[in-house]
């Protein structure tokens, strides 16, 4: 099994640091994320290298459009997630437990290096719970690119060494309110949009994506805060609005092909590459 990192000793007990959520855990627990656990006075990354999936994906679906466009990339994540998305799309194998299977990073290699791209995308679930893991594949392979599509709910030293060996990364900005994060997510904004600025500062190749939930975080003033902020970023940084569907715990309707529509026709105004993520449109597809 291989150590945990970021942590620091609280007693009897010991504080996981990865996330903000930084859970503290008696001997047999395990965090929130449910891949971190204390065995035997040890902290170990209980969830290392078991996968939910593998695939091969055309590096759209992930989705980026202006990294490497037209490639396909060797996809797979872990069984695990630090936020609680009330609307979550995959929750069947971020949420709970479900079966997985060990996948060695020389395995993984092989099959990456088996496809004509040398690509990985870390990807489905929560990745960066599979941190060590991933560092681990970039000692072993820094010749293949790493990709993360990740929510990026994880404290700045973490992210800020991660990001030294990913070459591209997709994040999931649920909203651009922070009782949103909190209320829906089980997590908060701010970190979010400090990670998405770091990202960028450390020249790691950035896209974003925001679903839009009817009622919840497709208003037209939130809309526009949050393309201003990614403006301030850099007005070239692609951005993905999806529709919702109706998932996990959440209820609420569809999000209809006009109302993706419309959100994009304000996120043009301050942005270059605005994408309608899930639903056809001639405007805002990606031809």
């Amino acid at each position: 099994m291989r150590k945990a990192m970021y942590y620091t000793n609280e007693g009897e007990k010991i504080k996981c640091l990865l996330c903000p959520r930084e859970c503290l855990l008696s001997e047999g627990q395990k965090g929130f994320c449910r891949s971190r656990e204390v065995i035997n006075g040890s902290f170990v990354a209980t969830a290392y290298g078991k996968t939910t999936s593998l695939a091969l994906d055309p590096i759209e679906k992930k989705p980026l459009y202006h990294f490497h466009p037209g490639s396909m990339i060797v996809s797979l994540g872990p069984n695990s997630c630090n936020l609680t998305c009330k609307f979550c799309q995959n929750w069947e194998i971020s949420q709970q437990d479900c079966p997985t299977r060990y996948l060695a990073i020389e395995d993984l290699i092989e099959i990456i290096k088996n496809q004509q791209d040398q690509k990985v995308a870390f990807t489905y679930t929560e990745p960066l719970m599979w941190y060590e893991y991933i560092l681990d594949f970039a000692a072993k392979a820094p010749e293949i690119d790493i990709v993360l599509v990740t929510n990026a709910y994880i404290n700045k030293e973490p992210w800020s060494n991660m990001m030294q060996y990913v070459k591209a990364v997709n994040i999931d900005i649920k909203s651009f309110r922070d009782d949103f994060y909190r209320n829906i997510c089980g997590g908060t904004l701010e970190v979010v949009l400090s990670n998405i600025i770091i990202a960028k500062e450390m020249g790691v190749h950035l896209e974003l994506t925001n679903l839009l939930i009817p009622g919840y975080n497709n208003s037209d003033e939130e809309l526009t805060n949050l393309s201003q902020f990614i403006a301030s970023v850099d007005k070239n940084i692609p951005l993905h609005l999806s529709a919702y569907y109706p998932c996990y715990k959440m209820t609420v309707r569809p999000t209809t092909r006009e109302e993706v529509e419309h959100a994009c026709e304000i996120a043009s105004k301050y942005l270059t590459y605005v994408y309608a993520g899930n639903v056809y449109s001639s405007r805002y597809s990606r031809s």
